[in-house]
């Protein structure tokens, strides 16, 4: 048998113990409804995994050293608690993604602390909240990520993203939504950092059954294995000596370390 796809899945999960819109779509939270449609399709698919599921309460948000080691791809959801995610856990889910575990964010993960590190820019974006129907257009149909979609998924209620979105260029663009009101989103993306890969999805919005939808779990699913690492792997230079502090600036370069007169460079 093969090996099975470790999978971990965070979930800040506040909206699901404050809001009853939210209760009622997703009883046992977010991260419980992606972990069931995880397994329902790797029964479907008769491929091996093993899920967990970590929330922002939990000791180290559910993410310690041991787990991550323990963890081949990585889900992110996150929307009004960005800011309580401790910077040291940032740090060590960065670590891990750039020596090849896989990263999959979701939604508004977009503005997570984890995403806009390892991307380098804001992630910002327009949107707007009023059950309009979208329809997210399959472009990129032989990638791993897109296997047993149609042309397209058809939300008839969601929350609308729209351009521009302040990401670096997409290695890939794999699907392209568009609304109701008009607007088009680059709401499927894929990158490498490191040995990483990451996958952006954008449908998912908590007070929408969206991960409720056969066809979007196919895409979790198989953005799950897309995300498997082939390696793990430090990226350091053998034998390479400790990093030393760099030196500091000669007196002409002023405080700031900026030349301060035509003279000082005499």
């Amino acid at each position: 048998m093969s090996t099975p796809l470790r999978v971990t899945i965070w979930n800040e999960f506040r909206h699901e113990t404050k809001n009853p819109a939210v209760q009622a779509i997703y009883p046992d939270g977010i991260h419980h409804t992606i972990s069931q449609a995880l397994q329902t399709q790797a029964a479907a698919a008769g491929s091996a995994i093993a899920l967990r599921t970590a929330t922002l309460d939990e000791p180290n948000h559910g993410l310690s050293e041991e787990i991550l080691a323990d963890t081949d791809v990585l889900f992110w959801w996150g929307h009004c608690a960005h800011g309580a995610v401790a910077d040291s856990t940032v740090d060590l889910v960065q670590r891990h993604v750039l020596e090849g575990m896989g990263l999959v964010v979701l939604h508004s993960g977009h503005f997570s602390k984890i995403f806009r590190r390892l991307l380098g820019t804001n992630c910002s974006l327009k949107w707007r909240e009023k059950a309009e129907k979208e329809r997210l257009w399959v472009i990129e149909p032989s990638h791993p990520i897109c296997q047993g979609l149609g042309e397209y998924i058809e939300l008839p209620h969601t929350e609308m993203y729209g351009e521009r979105f302040d990401i670096p260029t997409p290695d890939e663009l794999l699907f392209i939504s568009w609304f109701a009101g008009g607007e088009v989103f680059r709401s499927g993306c894929t990158w490498r950092r490191g040995h990483g890969k990451i996958f952006y999805f954008r449908p998912g919005h908590e007070t929408y059954p969206i991960y409720h939808n056969g066809e979007i779990q196919r895409v979790l699913y198989n953005a799950a294995h897309w995300a498997r690492p082939s390696m793990r792997k430090k990226d350091v230079c053998p034998n390479s000596p400790e990093l030393e502090p760099l030196p500091k600036p000669p007196a002409s370069f002023g405080s700031a370390g900026i030349v301060q007169s035509a003279k000082d460079i005499q």
